[in-house]
Parts: structure tokens; C-alpha cells; sequence
């Protein structure tokens, strides 16, 4: 999207660093980690009785996962 806004193709040979300084945007990565970390703060703010916070206390070094392709769901 953001070639497309600056009009640029793939045959000028743009490097996408460039594009996305021009354009004012963070990278993608930055993105991404903030994405996930807004998602831990809210699970971190549940009540500790919460599905998803006893998650956090379960022991999962003894289950052993099958060999090969996971199955199909």
C-alpha cells in the first residue's frame, strides 16, 4: 500500500526502509511487538481466577508432542 501511495513499482527498485521513512511509518516488526504487548497488559490486568491467568501456572514441561505434521482442525 504504501509504494502504491508514493507511486513507485516494484521495477524502480525502492528499497521498503526507504518507502516507510518517507512515508512517516514505524517498522513492521515495532508494530507487531507493540500489538502484542497491548494484549499482555490486558490479560495481565484480569483477575487472577481468570481461564486465562491460571494458564500462566500450569507445567507444561512434561507433555511431549507427537512426531511429525500437527493434524488437521
Amino acid at each position: 500500500m504504501l509504494r502504491w501511495m508514493c507511486g513507485y513499482t516494484r521495477k524502480d527498485r525502492m528499497r521498503n526502509e526507504y518507502i516507510r521513512k518517507k512515508v512517516g511509518v514505524a517498522p513492521i516488526e515495532d508494530k507487531l511487538r507493540e500489538s502484542r504487548l497491548r494484549l499482555f497488559g490486558h490479560l495481565n490486568r484480569r483477575p487472577i481466577e481468570a481461564p486465562v491467568r491460571k494458564i500462566e501456572l500450569l507445567n507444561f514441561a512434561h507433555v511431549q508432542r507427537r512426531r511429525g505434521r500437527p493434524k488437521k482442525t
